[in-house]
């Protein structure tokens, strides 16, 4: 079974429009693991408009399942993941005044960077995850920065499919077969929702693990958190 990380930013971008401590975003990660979630995910950006870094800080010894902290590898943000000891950090290279992450690693320009990167975080004992796009070269040379895994990058086949076009599953199935036969992990995330995952799940190979923040939140909004995420669960054995 794939296993299904809540991302969490959403309910904290709700708490900090309004000031104080709610919602509670520590109650919101205990909850969705009492309700089945095999994983919590955060995302702090340096300007903490969402997760802020104390987040991810009080969440620590709340997460029992897997916690994972994605972001981009700047100095405080490495700070943060070496202090906090998150089961997987995933490593994202996203500008500090993008809305959302908006694309995968160039894992050839990057290579030293990330390989340096990397080697601290498992020197640490945190599995390491790099987000890239389903480009077969970004996946051959991820390998070689000394990442445990890949997340594909999955806006291009949400939006497609929303479309009707099922087609474009096929470059995350290549994408999913190379990662295979190299020996690296493969997760997933961006945009999948209870209308695609099942279908995603379905036609990749291996697939470890799925992060899903603002569809699985909206979801709750008209359906209730606990039975949105019984639905994941559901559409991803």
């Amino acid at each position: 079974m794939t296993k299904l990380s809540v991302n969490i930013n959403k309910i904290a971008t709700l708490r900090n429009s309004r000031g104080g401590n709610t919602p509670n975003v520590v109650q919101f990660a205990k909850d969705v693991q009492r309700f089945g979630a095999q994983g919590v995910t955060v995302h702090p950006r340096p300007d903490e408009r969402h997760i802020k870094y104390q987040d991810t800080r009080d969440l620590k010894p709340e997460v029992y399942t897997e916690f994972n902290v994605e972001g981009n590898p700047v100095t405080s943000f490495m700070d943060l993941v070496l202090e906090v000891k998150p089961t997987q950090v995933t490593l994202v290279p996203d500008a500090e005044d993008a809305i959302t992450s908006n694309a995968g690693w160039d894992t050839v320009k990057h290579k030293a960077f990330l390989t340096e990167v990397i080697s601290e975080f498992k020197a640490n004992g945190i599995r390491t995850s790099i987000f890239v796009d389903p480009n077969v070269h970004m996946i051959e040379h991820a390998k070689a920065t000394g990442t445990d895994r890949i997340e594909l990058y999955t806006e291009s086949f949400a939006h497609q499919y929303g479309l009707g076009n099922q087609k474009a599953i096929e470059p995350f199935i290549k994408a999913a077969e190379i990662a295979n036969e190299i020996g690296l992990g493969i997760n997933a995330g961006h945009d999948l929702s209870l209308d695609n995952i099942q279908f995603f799940k379905a036609n990749i190979p291996g697939l470890l693990e799925v992060s899903i923040g603002h569809a699985l939140v909206a979801e709750s909004l008209y359906l209730g958190i606990e039975n949105v995420i019984q639905m994941y669960l559901h559409r991803l054995k």
